[in-house]
Parts: C-alpha cells; sequence; structure tokens
C-alpha cells in the first residue's frame, strides 16, 4: 500500500491531530485527507474523485456517520475501509485510537481480514423516469416531515404486491443498517454475513404488519399513493430528496461492497453485547 485516504469526523479535533500523526509516522506513504480535513491541516487539497482514484486504504477517523460518508465517497471502488472509532456507538468503526498504530502496522503488510458488507441501488422514479440513481450501505428511508399524517405505501417485491403500508414510512435497510434505524422501528438484527433487505413500516396503522426480511436478489418497489406534504426520501443519513404522490423507491442489491478491516479481537456479537448493553440491568 503506497496511499493512505483519511476521512476524519468534522468539527472533531482529536480527529484532525491524529490524522498530522499518521502523516509524521509514515513520511514514506502518501497520505492524503478529504477537502475539509485537509483545509484544517494546511495540506494540499484533492478533489474526491482524485482521493478515491489514488487511495490504497481508506482510514476513517471518526464514528459510523463518518464511515458510511467514506463509503459513499468510494463508490463502487472495493478499497479497505480502517475504522477507527472516535464517536459515540461505533459498530462499524471496530478500532478504538490506542489500537490505531498495531492495526495499521498489520494492514500496511498485507496481514489483515476484511468483512465484506452488501450494498443497495436506490432508483427514485417519477412518471416512470428515474430521477435519482444512488447506493446505500446503510439504509433508505421514506418518511414524513413535519405534519403528523400517515401516508399510504403501496410495496410489492418483484412485481408481486405485498400490502399497502398506511405508515409514518418505511425502512429498506442493509444487514448493517439493521442495527439502525430498522431497529429502532422493531426490525430484527441481521449479521452482516446474511445477504438480505429488511423492510420495515414506521409506526404502521396496522398492528399485524411488521418487519420482513427478504432475500437479497429481489427487487423491492415502494410507491407513494397519497398526496401528502413533507415527505422525503433520506439515503443513508446522507441526502434527502422531497417526494410527490405517485413516486416509486425501487430497491435492489448492487454490485458493489464495501470492505471493512475486521479488529480480530472484536466479533459481531462482542460489539453488540457492548453496545447495546445486553446482560445489564
Amino acid at each position: 500500500m503506497q496511499t493512505l485516504a483519511i476521512v476524519a469526523k468534522r468539527d472533531k479535533p482529536e480527529a484532525v491531530a491524529l490524522a498530522a500523526q499518521i502523516r509524521e509516522r509514515y513520511p514514506h506513504l502518501s497520505v492524503l485527507a478529504d477537502r475539509t480535513l485537509a483545509h484544517e491541516l494546511g495540506w494540499p487539497r484533492v478533489d474526491d474523485r482524485e482521493l478515491v482514484t489514488r487511495a490504497d486504504l481508506m482510514v476513517v477517523l471518526g464514528g459510523d456517520g463518518t464511515l458510511i460518508y467514506a463509503a459513499r465517497l468510494l463508490g463502487g471502488r472495493g478499497v479497505p475501509i480502517l475504522g477507527v472509532n472516535l464517536g459515540s456507538l461505533g459498530f462499524m468503526t471496530e478500532v478504538p485510537v490506542e489500537e490505531l498504530y498495531p492495526m495499521l502496522e498489520q494492514v500496511l503488510v498485507g496481514r489483515f481480514q476484511v468483512d465484506s458488507r452488501m450494498k443497495l441501488t436506490c432508483r427514485l422514479l417519477r412518471g416512470g423516469r428515474v430521477l435519482i440513481e444512488d447506493e446505500v450501505l446503510n439504509d433508505v428511508v421514506i418518511n414524513k416531515g413535519a405534519l403528523a399524517r400517515i401516508a399510504d405505501h403501496e410495496t410489492s417485491i418483484d412485481g408481486v404486491p405485498i400490502t399497502t403500508y398506511k405508515s409514518d414510512g418505511v425502512i429498506l435497510a442493509t444487514p448493517t443498517g439493521s442495527t439502525a434505524y430498522s431497529l429502532s422501528a422493531g426490525g430484527p438484527i441481521v449479521h452482516p454475513s446474511v445477504d438480505c433487505t429488511v423492510l420495515s413500516p414506521i409506526c404502521s396503522h396496522a398492528l399485524t404488519q411488521r418487519s420482513i426480511v427478504v432475500p437479497a436478489d429481489r427487487t423491492i418497489r415502494v410507491t407513494l399513493r397519497s398526496e401528502t406534504a413533507d415527505t422525503y426520501l433520506t439515503i443513508d443519513g446522507q441526502t434527502g430528496h422531497g417526494l410527490q404522490g405517485g413516486d416509486c423507491i425501487e430497491v435492489e442489491r448492487s454490485p458493489n461492497r464495501v470492505n471493512l478491516v475486521r479488529n480480530p479481537k472484536v466479533a459481531y456479537f462482542s460489539i453488540l453485547r457492548q453496545k447495546l448493553h445486553w446482560g445489564e440491568r
């Protein structure tokens, strides 16, 4: 590995200082930074495309939100991501700060394993025309805004009608995103090695409408069948788009994946026990 790309949590002095230390520690490597971090450090700034093209390893200094941003930055490139936890939860950023350098040394010589995480492709169609197409690591959320009105979400899987959710919204989550908003909405926890999509209504009007786990190779379509003001499509919590009655959101498995460097000292269920406080009273 010759080039490290560092993506840091914004407004986090600890992340800025750590990025500077990494560059000083490895003078033989080309160490690049995302535009905001480069500006704070006074480093030469490169655009996103160059950063992604040149990177052999992406180092994330922050929390899960920062890691999701880095994954979106990479697009379809399978560059491994080393997540260093400077956030509060850290389901995906598995490496604590004190273990950064021993872990990084192993990665630089090729002694590491990755978790290959499934992504979704999300398309917003209006009048049969694709307005937006994006890739998703965590979740796709259709949700209402300020007005407390339920909406009708006509849902089908591979063209077969499932139901019309009368609800505040609908979440379509990857296994990675199953421990995020989907979990708060009553969805299941899915191990990240299981490729599937979790379909969860948000505050459904019918108590019998529960989360569904759908095989990853199926196409899910949700059509907004009511004219509801302030309804939005949110992708990975990063971008938002206003919706209109008749809009269709189509979700299927992406051909691209995200490769997260594993911390060999931490197992997935150990993370769940720690973050969700299982076994505590």
